[in-house]
């Protein structure tokens, strides 16, 4: 334990990232397995093992939280902040708060700052991310930072992308990419499940840790409300081990070549992927609604090898009015901002129907007042 813990606070280590990845891996192994062999005389010592790895991949406490590795050393007033006017700027536009709601930033250091910022900014549509991104860059280099490519925080993903950059000079901070190689050096514990679902597995575990605006609306975890991630570890831990079950079943599924079997389990884990959610929800078009519209398109995918099988089948996306689309959905959600009233903020669940099977969908939905 002594010598994991030290591995995994080495900064700018790739050896630490590759073992804060395995043991997240490790971890939903484990749970699954739990889950599956409730019985096992090795379950109580496997409970401990778990309680072990929980408690090495939590973050050092530091003065500020959740953004590991990235904080400043020192801890500036607001006023000390050299991108204090970007800030400000960013608070203020009233297009941005139509997306993201009106909640201030948070960030107690430009270190901090430039991440937050860019992080929200993957919740708008692209084209207001991208003006706001130069608007960023621009003001950062007026205090004497410059856009960094070369260090950035690595997300575990089915492939390679720089999501947004750091800085260098006056101000050093990390951007974040995801990457390709530490996925599949996670691979090595979880060979049993897809690609792609075990993509997206291990890169919700690990933004999670990053984002403390990260809630999640997984019915079968918590059916009544949107849940924050920050606030509610075991609601945390609960979601992972859901998304974490729902991979392994679209593997199994696809083993025993049922083409029903397996547009059931990938409808259950697209719900999972979209479960996870920001509030407001983020915008459709934006990088975050792209990154979960990918496990959409694979569902549809896999809609047409099942018809193409013989199978009736029909699945459809709910959006629009909500008056429009509430027939076909159940135990939906209600915020009373984002978006515009009366409308579906993001379809949680699609509506499916298979061989005279119907089989509701879920939204969340701006109340009409």
């Amino acid at each position: 334990m002594q010598y994991l813990r030290q591995l995994l606070e080495v900064e700018n280590s790739q050896l630490a990232h590759l073992l804060r990845f395995t043991l997240h891996g490790l971890e939903a192994t484990l749970n699954q397995a739990r889950i599956e062999f409730p019985l096992d005389p090795g379950v109580k010592v496997c409970d401990e093992v778990l309680q072990e790895i929980h408690s090495l991949l939590q973050p050092k406490p530091t003065l500020l939280q959740p953004d590991i590795g990235w904080q400043d050393t020192i801890i500036p007033s607001q006023n000390q902040l050299k991108l204090s006017h970007l800030k400000d700027a960013f608070d203020s536009d009233s297009e941005l708060n139509y997306y993201l709601g009106n909640s201030q930033l948070q960030s107690q250091t430009d270190s901090d700052l430039w991440n937050e910022i860019q992080r929200k900014l993957l919740r708008i549509p692209e084209e207001l991310a991208a003006s706001w991104r130069q608007r960023s860059l621009d003001m950062a280099q007026e205090v004497g930072a410059n856009a960094d490519i070369s260090n950035l925080y690595q997300l575990p993903f089915i492939r390679d992308e720089i999501i947004y950059p750091g800085l260098s000079g006056t101000i050093q901070t990390k951007g974040l990419s995801l990457y390709q190689q530490a996925f599949s050096n996670s691979q090595i514990i979880q060979s049993n499940a897809s690609d792609v679902p075990a993509g997206f597995l291990f890169l919700y575990m690990n933004f999670i840790e990053i984002d403390s605006d990260l809630h999640h609306a997984l019915k079968s975890v918590f059916s009544f409300d949107v849940i924050s991630l920050h606030s509610k570890l075991e609601q945390r831990n609960e979601y992972v081990n859901a998304l974490s079950e729902r991979c392994q079943r679209i593997k199994k599924a696809e083993e025993n070549a049922d083409p029903l079997s397996i547009l059931r389990s990938w409808i259950d884990m697209d719900e999972a992927i979209h479960s996870l959610v920001f509030v407001p929800p983020a915008e459709r078009y934006s990088w975050w609604g792209k990154l979960q519209h990918e496990s959409r398109r694979i569902l549809k995918k896999v809609a047409d090898q099942a018809m193409n099988a013989g199978c009736e089948v029909r699945i459809r996306q709910l959006s629009g009015l909500y008056a429009d689309i509430c027939a076909s959905s159940k135990d939906d959600l209600q915020l009373d901002f984002g978006g515009t009233p009366g409308e579906v903020l993001t379809c949680l669940r699609v509506y499916a129907r298979m061989n005279q099977e119907e089989s509701p969908g879920r939204v969340i939905f701006r109340s009409s007042r």
